[in-house]
């Protein structure tokens, strides 16, 4: 990579921040120092231009550097799942647990942060709980006294979930207060993504019912992308996600007028 003439004329930020994305789409992931040598700027130029490049839904920054946006070709199993991220999705579940209150009706979508909710869920009276998540379902029936209404359709074996239509349709005939939603992929460029088509109707379907949209997802999975898209951030009102998640994209996702909420775990 060569870098940039030092005599050359000084570039004005938004032709350093292209600059920026034309390194990145050709190299995906790039250090400060790559940076700040290509462009012949210093190491403090390049963290706020990326910044706000971040800020912007156009890169993510990681420790010591930047990355493009990467596309999710499958999802993990729910087995995978549960190998993943532990402390972080315990942090979360805690968090976005907190915003159910008594005497509520309330969605969540298949995933492992959804499941380990439900011991928190158990100490909230009188609550009503939808699902198209198998093992959430059988968690929610086995140790707490919630109203469980469970979503019936096409079963992903993966990841022990319901989806297509069939489970868009019994949705669409429900209203809840909060619906808790999750994604395996998901930035501000992008959204809420995910590979498989037969999870955005379900994911559609949960959004219309609901009264309130809260995403629960954690910052590891920031900055990925599936071939589908199922609904923008600024679709939801609120976002749990964990302490990882840079202050540009906390930042860009607070200018859609979206809460974000940043669990940290102990």
């Amino acid at each position: 990579m060569a870098a940039r003439r030092a005599d050359a004329s000084p570039l004005i930020p938004d032709q350093r921040r292209e600059a920026i994305m034309r390194h990145l789409r050709r190299d995906q992931v790039l250090s400060f120092k790559q940076l700040s040598d290509l462009l012949g700027v210093s190491h403090m130029t390049i963290r706020r231009d990326v910044s706000q490049l971040e800020e912007d839904g156009h890169a993510i920054s990681i420790p010591g550097g930047a990355k493009i946006a990467s596309r999710l070709v499958s999802e993990p199993s729910h087995e995978q799942k549960t190998l993943i991220d532990s402390a972080e999705k315990a942090a979360m579940a805690q968090l976005a647990s907190s915003i159910v209150r008594p005497s509520m009706a309330i969605y969540l979508d298949a995933g492992t942060t959804m499941l380990a909710m439900v011991p928190m869920l158990a100490e909230i009276d009188d609550l009503t709980i939808v699902t198209n998540d198998l093992m959430t379902a059988h968690s929610v029936l086995t140790n707490t006294s919630a109203e469980l209404i469970t979503v019936g359709g096409r079963v992903d074996r993966d990841n022990q979930s319901t989806v297509g239509l069939l489970a868009a349709n019994m949705l669409d005939d429900l209203a809840v207060d909060i619906a808790l939603l999750s994604t395996s992929s998901w930035d501000l460029r992008h959204g809420v993504t995910t590979p498989s088509e037969a999870k955005v109707e379900v994911k559609r379907a949960a959004l219309r019912m609901s009264s309130q949209a809260v995403l629960v997802a954690g910052s590891s999975k920031y900055g990925s992308f599936g071939k589908y898209k199922a609904l923008d951030l600024s679709e939801v009102d609120i976002v749990v996600t964990d302490g990882g998640l840079s202050d540009g994209a906390a930042a860009g996702i607070r200018a859609l007028n979206v809460d974000v909420r940043q669990a940290i775990q102990e």
